[in-house]
């Protein structure tokens, strides 16, 4: 079995999520390491989810930290492949450091990706993907079209508009190199509501 695109999965806070989403191959899966964030994953947690792993990547997953604090951490985090910060100053103080990178941009209005596209090739050049995020955009032919001359630029991941009976048509209409899913909180210890991640994790199902 495999999925039609890559699939990152962000803030995995339990072992019902990893295993699940573990077992439906997505290639990426996102821990949050920022000690302030309510969703704080601590080494010893991340051990225990990812011991029970197999046949994927991580991501160490940061909002604000500074690139020292972000090394530093990632001392106590064995088999982290990535980095995904939302500082895109920061960038250049990570571009050597041996992880590859993804920056988060959340995107409020359309002509935001006017800029984002004007940067494309730069991103291309460090090896950037860039994880596309919005609360209030809608994903309309326009904006599609946007996300469509990016993707053309530089490595794309989708994280907003996305709904499983149009996912295909939002691949194929955006170009993008995969889509970016939210893990969530357990009901109770080894009981999980996948609701919206499962509908489109099945939806990319490809049976062998």
């Amino acid at each position: 079995m495999s999925l039609k695109t890559f699939v990152k999965v962000s803030n995995i806070n339990n072992l019902s999520d990893a295993r699940y989403c573990a077992g439906m191959y997505v290639n990426l899966m996102g821990f949050n390491l920022e000690q302030s964030h309510e969703d704080f994953i601590s080494p010893e947690k991340f051990k225990e989810i990812t011991d029970w792993l197999s046949g994927l990547e991580y991501v160490a997953e940061f909002e604000t930290a500074h690139p020292d604090t972000i090394l530093s951490t990632l001392q106590s985090y064995e088999g982290i492949k990535y980095i995904q910060i939302q500082e895109e100053i920061h960038l250049k103080m990570l571009v050597n450091s041996g992880y590859g990178l993804i920056l988060k941009i959340t995107i409020h209005e359309a002509s935001e990706l006017d800029e984002i596209i004007a940067k494309s090739n730069s991103y291309k050049s460090f090896g950037v993907v860039i994880l596309l995020d919005s609360t209030s955009l809608e994903l309309n032919d326009t904006v599609a079209n946007k996300i469509s001359e990016l993707s053309s630029k530089c490595d794309v991941l989708l994280g907003f508009g996305l709904e499983a009976d149009t996912i295909e048509k939002t691949l194929n209409q955006t170009g993008v190199k995969g889509i970016c899913l939210q893990g969530g909180h357990e009901i109770k210890p080894g009981l999980k509501d996948f609701d919206e991640l499962a509908d489109i994790l099945e939806a990319l199902e490809v049976e062998d």
